[in-house]
């Protein structure tokens, strides 16, 4: 995507909806087009997308994410442990909800009782039942 995105979402400290930022850096809107690809009940882990991407690392996606995801589907990409965004477990699980993303269902001892994602059912391969797939359209 070449276009300007725009910012404001339902992260705090995001501009308001509708906001124009600046033109993002290019790897940063590489990764964000991959998080604009990842189905609804899908998700990538940090990782997934670096490698998907061939370039940079888990860290180089959070960081794209925490500074420029308000405006992609930013609870599709995740932890790999599946652990919700800290500080945003209940937006995300929202989503999660709406969209049919597989969660594991936090046992009663866990703190604040969050469910956590089933990565192994939730994880997307960035090919299978995304956009293009004719055996999943």
């Amino acid at each position: 995507m070449s276009e300007d995105r725009t910012r404001g979402g339902d992260r705090p400290g995001d501009p308001p909806p509708g906001a124009v930022t600046a033109e993002l850096p290019v790897y940063a809107e590489r990764v964000l087009d991959v998080a604009d690809l990842i189905p609804p009940g899908r998700v990538m882990t940090y990782g997934d997308v670096a490698e998907w991407l061939g370039d940079g690392g888990p860290r180089q996606v959070g960081r794209v994410m925490a500074l420029y995801g308000s405006a992609a589907p930013w609870w599709r990409v995740v932890r790999a442990d599946g652990v919700l965004l800290p500080g945003h477990e209940l937006r995300a699980l929202g989503h999660y909800r709406e969209e049919g993303t597989p969660l594991r269902e936090a046992a009663r001892d866990a703190d604040g009782h969050v469910p956590r994602l089933d990565m192994r059912r939730a994880r997307w391969d960035g090919v299978t039942g995304g956009p293009g797939d004719e055996a999943h359209t």
